[in-house]
């Protein structure tokens, strides 16, 4: 059921799980908002924390097309993130050591095609076996690119990182001043908690556009594909590609479109953190990377798009949000909660929701085949049970 054509209808067409997220997103937004409105959290900050979140959602699309779609174990998360983070820097910086100065969409072209001819170069080799050596290649493949970013400092200019990285819409008509030359507002909606928006929030809300039309094309383009023949063909070969061979399917070039497609998914992320904070260095490409990607796609659902974006906003909440547990008075160090909170939850899904918040049946089917655009009821008996009852009348 459409929420536009009959929202009633649709809120009460939600799952129990759909509907708890959706009730706790709600509450936490209006959290979000009630701090910004008291001053206890900056516009501008919480606008970095909306890219944030649309990054890591990016991470975990491009992981979710090649895990939750095709089975493809990807241990180089990592990689492929930080291969578009220095591909769009060392095009566009002005401390880049080999190029720079270009426009941020050649530096996007690049950083895309860079991690096109990566994907190649490991799958071809690897995705004509079992995917036990994918895993053990793009964990092999994951260091060999931090080891190069760090040690390679004639190309990557070593671990002091790269600077002077324009934003995205540098260069762009009428976007490229559009901060500057939006005049600063002093909101006061509680007295004594006046909320400033000035040319660092303006320049933050351009990013936030930015990374909405990366998460949203890629949403578009995955949850398209996902009910189409070729995400059908995509999902027999994760549960048995040997059934996907024997009916004729070419199950490596499946695996090599999907084993792409999300690399390029993972680069965009990567060119959107660039330009996001505007410095790259080798601790970015740190292994957490592809930890937190799985945790996300884990935790929202094998398989479903939903899920993924849930997963990397839970993600960013939990990362961020245990940095203010340093203003209050704990008897432990805050710092190491924020991976046993992570640990926590893995426990409590693998526990309580195997399958995920948000699993992936409801997304493959179309609305308009079921008769009033709902999710079709489960029969109360199997075909042969049916049958059976058929043939005694």
């Amino acid at each position: 059921m459409s929420l536009l054509d009959d929202p009633k209808a649709a809120f009460a067409d939600l799952s129990r799980p759909e509907g708890w997220v959706l009730g706790v997103s709600v509450a936490f937004v209006l959290f979000l908002f009630v701090a910004m409105l008291t001053g206890a959290l900056g516009p501008t900050y919480f606008l970095f924390l909306v890219g944030l979140a649309g990054m890591y959602a990016l991470l975990s699309f491009g992981l979710n097309a090649q895990w939750g779609f095709t089975g493809l174990i990807n241990f180089s998360v990592a990689a492929f993130f930080g291969i578009g983070a220095y591909g769009t820097a060392l095009m566009t910086a002005s401390g880049s050591p080999i190029a720079g100065g270009f426009s941020p969409l050649v530096g996007l072209a690049v950083a895309l095609v860079v991690a096109l001819a990566l994907a190649l170069l490991i799958g071809i080799p690897t995705l004509r076996l079992r995917a036990d050596y994918l895993a053990i290649a793009s964990l092999g493949l994951a260091e060999v690119v931090r080891l190069i970013v760090l040690n390679e400092r004639w190309l990557t200019n070593g671990s002091a990182g790269l600077r002077g990285i324009p934003g995205f819409f540098d260069g762009w008509p009428v976007l490229s001043t559009f901060p500057e030359a939006m005049p600063g507002l002093r909101l006061e909606v509680i007295p004594g908690s006046p909320v400033i928006l000035e040319t660092a929030f303006w320049q933050a809300s351009l990013n936030v556009l930015l990374v909405l039309a990366f998460a949203g094309a890629a949403y578009f383009v995955l949850r398209r594909a996902h009910r189409s023949p070729w995400g059908r063909v995509l999902r027999t070969i994760r549960s048995d590609e040997d059934l996907a061979r024997a009916l004729g399917k070419n199950t490596y070039s499946f695996k090599m479109q999907s084993f792409v497609l999300g690399s390029l998914i993972m680069a965009l992320a990567g060119v959107f953190y660039a330009h996001l904070n505007l410095y790259v260095g080798p601790g970015d490409l740190d292994p957490i990377t592809t930890f937190y990607a799985w945790v996300a796609v884990i935790l929202g659902g094998s398989g479903s798009n939903r899920g993924a974006l849930f997963g990397g906003i839970v993600i960013v909440t939990i990362r961020e949000g245990t940095r203010f547990l340093n203003d209050v008075a704990l008897p432990i160090d805050p710092a190491p909660l924020r991976l046993l909170l992570i640990g926590v939850v893995i426990v409590a899904v693998m526990r309580y929701r195997p399958q995920g918040v948000l699993p992936p049946q409801r997304e493959l089917i179309w609305p308009s085949a079921v008769g009033g655009g709902g999710t079709p009821e489960t029969p109360d008996s199997g075909v042969r049970e049916r049958k059976g009852g058929d043939d005694d009348e």
